[in-house]
């Protein structure tokens, strides 16, 4: 065992209850944090960021609320490092100590990562906040995706802390908004603190993925001559022009579906997401809009989706002198891979096979996640999170057991790292 743990444990034994992780989930289920740039109107992260706070301060912890936009705030908590935490004098308020001593600006050893928003609750079953409880299971509205990850690194960073253990580094944690949409808590976060290495807590199956796709967002606009529904002379039917685009975006897609892809994030992907066009019945159209989306693999420049698709519409123009188009590249997040050799992943890894007794997996995510960002910034990342299933779906689940067993893991993997 690291020689930082000083409670008298021994490898892979971690006090963590799983009463409290069903507490800590039914509560935090019950608080509606719906993403208001998803659905508007949505509630927003405040009522859940500040449960976060209020638990971490239950442990003697430092937390704050870091607003990053109006009434959506970023919940911020630091396992302090054993000096740090003797400058602080064990006050779990916002920071305090002598200038120089303030837990949340050191650099920290390790951050732990994840989001309290969440998508809509429309067309789930019965009370989507009220978790129900099934065979080990936990159903709800965020349960997946991913207030079970959050419950798993809480009840982490609170078997270290109960444990005596001294740390050399101290352990940040963050639960960020919007990561359904913009990415603006994480974006705060990088911008705020420093970390040498991270874990974003999505859901993995307790697998440590370290690889995931990204994204470019892209609108295709295809212009025509409005005219009477009967003056096929005149008019030029704008949505015909677009079906056109369709039928080479789906070829290329199963261009791309019939590539090896990457070994662990998959192929490259693209679909059609939202189309729009024409007034009335009797027109001929004028204006099409569609926007695409494209996943990208890692090392790939997601603004490449703008270029295949103008190269679609340079064909397409080349044998149809009334198809006039125009391609507008819009928000794009570049996919992440972290290598095996870096300390968190074999940290996760070791301690993976301390707490199980097996050798952990390895995988990746077609989705894209904040690692990214945290990627980005310098901070070698892992993406590591409980079992479940039905993300942005009528039926959402998490398993308990895999909250309580991920947690003993990361709370192992914390003094891997962070002991002296």
């Amino acid at each position: 065992m690291p020689t930082g743990l000083t409670a008298g444990l021994t490898a892979g034994e971690w006090e963590v209850d799983e009463k409290e992780a069903g507490r800590l989930l039914r509560d935090l289920i019950s608080l509606d944090s719906v993403n208001p740039s998803l659905v508007p109107g949505g509630a927003g992260e405040a009522a859940a960021a500040s449960y976060v706070v209020e638990y971490l301060r239950g442990l003697d912890l430092p937390a704050r609320l870091d607003e990053v936009a109006p009434g959506r705030p970023n919940a911020v908590g630091v396992l302090p490092a054993a000096a740090e935490a003797a400058a602080e004098g064990g006050a779990g308020g916002e920071a305090g100590g002598e200038a120089g001593t303030d837990p949340f600006t050191v650099r920290h050893g390790l951050l732990l990562n994840g989001h309290t928003d969440t998508v809509g609750l429309a067309g789930m079953p019965g009370d989507p906040l009220k978790a129900e409880f099934r065979a080990g299971k936990a159903y709800g509205r965020g349960a997946f995706d991913m207030k079970g990850g959050l419950v798993m690194g809480l009840l982490a960073l609170a078997a270290v802390k109960r444990s005596g253990a001294r740390l050399a580094r101290s352990v940040l944690f963050t639960a960020v908004v919007d990561e359904e949409y913009a990415s603006l808590g994480t974006q705060d976060v990088v911008r705020r603190y420093r970390a040498d290495a991270a874990v974003v807590m999505e859901p993995t199956n307790l697998a440590l993925h370290l690889a995931h796709k990204g994204f470019a967002w892209v609108a295709v606009e295809t212009f025509g001559r409005a005219a009477h529904g009967s003056d096929h002379a005149r008019g030029v039917d704008a949505i015909t022009k677009m079906g056109k685009v369709l039928v080479a975006v789906e070829e290329l897609g199963r261009r791309f579906l019939a590539e090896p892809g990457h070994p662990l994030a998959g192929p490259r992907c693209i679909h059609g997401s939202l189309i729009q066009g024409g007034t009335e019945l009797s027109t001929y159209p004028e204006h099409c809009t569609a926007q695409f989306e494209r996943r990208t693999l890692p090392g790939e420049d997601p603004a490449v989706a703008a270029a295949e698709l103008e190269r679609i519409c340079a064909d397409l123009a080349a044998g149809d002198p009334d198809f006039k188009s125009r391609v507008t590249l819009g928000l794009v997040r570049r996919g992440y891979e972290v290598d095996r050799k870096e300390k968190v992943v074999q940290a996760l890894a070791e301690a993976t096979a301390a707490v199980t007794g097996r050798e952990p997996g390895y995988g990746g995510s077609a989705a894209w996640l904040d690692s990214a960002l945290l990627g980005q910034a310098g901070i070698p990342t892992v993406i590591f999170g409980p079992e479940g299933g039905g993300a942005h779906s009528s039926e959402e689940w998490v398993s308990v057991s895999s909250i309580v067993e991920g947690a003993q893991i990361l709370a192992e993997a914390i003094v891997r790292l962070c002991s002296p």
